[in-house]
């Protein structure tokens, strides 16, 4: 594959909410994974290093998904199906989310000298 051309993988997160005070989700982590068993391992090493301190509903919800869940996430990560894995301790809602994306390739330069269109654009004059 060349370096220019679109790639498809999957866009990961991992996001977290209150549940008491009806709070916004807050983004904790996000991840590039290029193929399927990269995306769920990303979600399954945090669950296996966060749940030593989960209570025990939680721990049982993460340990159901890391024994049968993954295998359905995996099937449906190959069939470009996004997924969702999600665990409650207390009143935290931990929710990681895997959608299949193309990466589109940056542009990049070879010289240190910008290409000449960057030159067309002035900045504005503020009023003080």
């Amino acid at each position: 594959m060349l370096k220019d051309e679109a790639r498809r993988g999957y866009w990961c997160e991992c996001w977290t909410e209150d549940l008491t005070d009806k709070g916004p989700l807050t983004l904790r982590a996000s991840f590039d994974a290029y193929t399927a068993p990269q995306a769920d391992r990303w979600v399954a090493v945090a669950l296996r290093t966060i749940s030593p301190a989960f209570d025990p509903d939680a721990s049982a919800q993460a340990w159901e998904w890391l024994y049968d869940g993954r295998i359905d996430t995996r099937r449906a990560l190959l069939r470009s199906e996004p997924c969702t894995v999600s665990v409650t301790i207390d009143s935290t809602r931990i929710t990681w989310t895997i959608r299949p994306v193309i990466f589109l390739p940056l542009a990049h330069r070879d010289r240190a000298e910008l290409p000449a269109c960057a030159y067309e654009f002035k900045p504005q004059q503020t009023d003080i």
